[in-house]
Formats: C-alpha cells, structure tokens, sequence
C-alpha cells in the first residue's frame, strides 16, 4: 500500500511541473505557477525522506513493510 502512495506521490509531482511549465509558457512568471512548483518540491522531499536510506542501508519504507 505505501508503494502505491509513493508512487502516485510522484506521479502527482510530475504532473505539478508539467503544469506549472505549462502555466509559464502561457502566462509567464506567476505566483500560482511558483506555488506549483514549491509543492512539487515538499512531495519530492517527503518521497526521498521515505525512500533514501541511511547510512546502515535502512529506509523508512523497508522499516514499514
């Protein structure tokens, strides 16, 4: 289950950037798009914190299953 949530996390991160590209190509630099991309950053660092692991070789997602 928590595979799933990670990766439909990423998913949602790509997706932010895309349109947040696609909020730049139209409009140019707006807050909206600088918000777009500001959660796209908070999703990928929650993802990496759960999936990066430590200096024993242990992560957060092989500690929960």
């Amino acid at each position: 289950m928590l595979n799933a949530v990670l990766s439909i996390a990423m998913l949602s991160d790509i997706l932010l950037l895309f349109g947040a590209w696609k909020r730049w190509r139209r409009d140019g630099s707006s807050q909206q798009m600088w918000l777009m991309v500001a959660a796209a950053l908070v999703i990928f660092a929650n993802v990496a914190i759960w999936v990066v692991p430590d200096k024993q070789g242990k992560s957060l997602v092989t500690e929960a299953g």
